[in-house]
């Protein structure tokens, strides 16, 4: 099943919206314009009916008690009934068609409206109370006049009305089922126009960029993309490198066992059995190491992982870590000093703190020139390790903690995964690791506590 186009979800929006809108309104119209049609029919209906109360009262003035049968009534659809005390009752000619008994003791000074159905026809119907001077005594008289009227032309153009008020927005809604899906598909050209760049945009091509699109909306979504896109770039690149540097590295070791057993073959050297097999196992180790590393790297970037917290004793776990370091920096004339007072306690993993420590004095006591001093600082929050760099840059820093980088040709055993081993496991706990180039000194300082 194919999911719903945007457009499509824009349509039913807008249609939705608009069916709401235009048939709220003309339901709020359609009843504002019968209230106010009703309220002037009847005023107009209790103004024919004050009319005839005038008459009445000028016939009795001039002594003529009887009206004219047809007055106001029968031959124009309005028909009456008047009651006054002490006087016949006067109807028009026909009388009302339609007469609810006792309907002078309901009326009353207040006029009171009431629709009337006689069939299929609706009659008005309006009645009230008044007093008629009378020449006798009393001087005035009480009345009631009951007066009706056909509202079916008035009906008919309430119906008439009400079918424009339904009739326009049905009208309005058909022109926008037709014309919405037209002008959303208009207006979403330029993501069409965005996909259609976007397909030849790939691993196969790195560098290539969206360009901007011009519109507010989809600006924000093209500079999201490129920043996709340009980290995609980032890690192709470092995975490149990455695949370089372990095929080197492992080409190089394998290259190094193939020649030495070639040329042992071809050409004796006469060294011992048991030194030829070491400087073998020398090389095989350093291959396990480089493996050993990657595959521990791995596991640390990818969260595989989890540090093993528990309480370590930092001060004695330190000095075994520096006793390892101690015979490798004599040999190069390295000086290990030592100074500040860690804390007493740390609560982290004994393991990864080594990977990070272990590398960090590894890579101190390799490319420190001979006859340095390689300084340890403690305190209770950080240690820091630092040492001479004179062949370091500014923008060197920038590439620490990439896999396979040397600023120097390789040392024996080093393949370039130390400070990257190093991140990684700092990272895993919680560590801030960063470095410095002050004066032709690098700084590594590592906070001991997660932030």
């Amino acid at each position: 099943m194919k999911p719903p186009s945007l457009a499509a979800r824009i349509t039913l929006l807008l249609v939705g919206t608009s069916l709401a809108l235009l048939g709220g309104g003309a339901l709020l119209m359609d009843w504002r314009i019968d209230h106010a049609m009703e309220s002037r029919y009847r005023e107009n209906l209790l103004t024919q009916a004050q009319a005839l109360t005038t008459v009445v009262e000028i016939e009795q003035a001039v002594g003529e008690p009887q009206g004219p049968a047809g007055l106001l009534g029968g031959s124009d659809g309005a028909w009456y009934e008047l009651r006054c005390e002490g006087m016949p009752t006067q109807r028009s000619t026909p009388p009302p068609p339609a007469l609810a008994a006792g309907w002078p003791e309901s009326a009353g000074a207040t006029p009171r409206f009431v629709n009337v159905h006689r069939g299929a026809r609706r009659l008005g119907a309006v009645m009230f109370a008044f007093q008629e001077p009378s020449a006798t005594h009393p001087p005035t008289r009480h009345c009631a006049l009951l007066f009706m009227q056909d509202r079916s032309a008035f009906d008919r153009l309430l119906t008439t009305l009400d079918w424009i008020l339904v009739l326009s927005p049905a009208l309005a809604l058909l022109v926008a089922l037709v014309a919405v899906p037209l002008i959303v598909r208009r207006g979403l050209k330029p993501v069409r126009a965005l996909v259609e760049r976007m397909r030849d945009i790939g691993p196969h091509a790195p560098g290539q960029r969206l360009p901007a699109s011009g519109t507010r909306e989809l600006d924000p979504l093209v500079a999201r993309f490129n920043d996709v896109l340009a980290r995609m770039d980032d890690g192709l690149a470092r995975e490149r490198q990455f695949a370089s540097g372990l095929a080197h590295e492992t080409r190089t070791r394998l290259a190094e066992l193939r020649a030495l057993a070639e040329v042992e073959a071809r050409y004796p050297s006469g060294r011992e059995l048991g030194q030829i097999l070491g400087e073998i196992g020398q090389i095989g180790a350093e291959l396990e190491a480089t493996v050993a590393a990657l595959l521990l790297l791995t596991r640390l970037q990818s969260g595989l992982e989890h540090p093993q917290r528990q309480p370590l004793e930092l001060a004695s776990w330190l000095e075994r870590q520096l006793q390892r370091h101690r015979a490798r920096a004599a040999a190069r004339g390295l000086v290990l000093k030592v100074e500040g007072t860690p804390p007493a306690h740390l609560h982290t993993d004994p393991a990864l703190l080594e990977v990070v420590l272990g590398n960090l004095l590894g890579n101190a006591c390799a490319y420190a020139p001979e006859g340095d001093t390689v300084e340890v600082d403690l305190d209770r929050d950080s240690l820091r390790i630092s040492n001479a760099a004179p062949g370091l840059e500014p923008a060197d820093l920038a590439r620490f903690g990439q896999r396979f980088w040397r600023k120097q040709p390789p040392h024996a055993g080093h393949a370039g995964l130390g400070l990257a081993l190093a991140h990684a496991a700092a990272e895993a706990l919680g560590m801030d690791l960063r470095f410095e180039l002050r004066a032709g000194r690098l700084h590594a300082r590592l906070a001991l506590r997660a932030p």
